[in-house]
């Protein structure tokens, strides 16, 4: 038995609150389990040096925890002068995973700026972020299209993320935070709606683990994908249609 009661494969209850924020082009509250994150979009029109003149687009994020959501108080990295190598890390996943998923020619040289606040973290804090930073993406692709600034949506297909791992030699999915910490094996999975792999990090914390391990986390995190993805294209309602357009 797990420490939340939860069966081996089971996700933690997923909340999506969308529109969350009223002068975001996007956003969304997600609450996974305890975990709980606001994720907005935002649209600037301007591009990084390397894309001036290219006529494409980017995507990229910020990401960050909040004092009050950790248990002890977490420090704002604001005055320590430099985000943290785990926070830079974080980002440059949620960017590259949304961008993975999108046509960023189609966007003309605008960035989409997701912004990520963790409010309340009880593990998964990166898989609620790459999960609700999409719904927040799609909201600011119809807003982008209802202000006429580009034709098309740009969005080839959904994308989410979980988390699983070893914890006491039991495959588990979706780790709250005690599970995080025992875990022999940490894993954090991006996928798509085909089960393709966006993304795939994975850490023996203790010792090695093998390719049979290795399958099994996979397929078990597929079963979450599926689910997430599901709970996205509900919070999504009308807006399912701008995903995968022929463009």
């Amino acid at each position: 038995m797990r420490i939340d009661g939860r069966n081996n494969n089971e996700l933690r209850q997923i909340k999506i609150y969308t529109d969350y924020i009223l002068n975001a082009n996007g956003s969304a509250l997600i609450e996974m389990g305890n975990t709980r994150v606001i994720c907005t979009a935002a649209i600037d029109d301007k591009v990084p040096a390397f894309l001036k003149g290219t006529g494409k687009g980017w995507i990229t994020s910020e990401y960050g925890m909040l004092p009050g959501s950790t248990r002890i108080r977490k420090v704002r990295e604001s005055s320590r002068g430099r985000p943290e190598g785990r926070t830079m890390e974080i980002q440059r996943l949620i960017g590259r995973s949304l961008r993975c998923v999108t046509d960023t020619d189609l966007l003309g040289e605008r960035t989409i700026w997701i912004d990520c606040d963790v409010i309340q973290a009880d593990g998964g804090t990166r898989t609620c972020s790459i999960t609700g930073g999409y719904i927040a993406l799609v909201q600011c692709i119809k807003s982008m299209l209802d202000q006429e600034l580009i034709e098309k949506s740009p969005i080839k297909s959904y994308a989410a993320a979980v988390s699983v791992g070893i914890v006491n030699n039991e495959i588990m999915l979706d780790l709250c935070y005690e599970e995080d910490s025992l875990a022999t094996v940490d894993m954090n999975l991006v996928m798509n709606e085909k089960y393709e792999l966006i993304e795939i990090q994975g850490t023996g914390e203790i010792s090695p683990f093998t390719l049979k391990d290795l399958d099994i986390l996979v397929k078990m995190g597929q079963t979450g994908i599926r689910q997430i993805i599901d709970c996205q294209k509900e919070a999504l309602g009308n807006l399912n249609c701008l995903v995968g357009q022929e463009v």
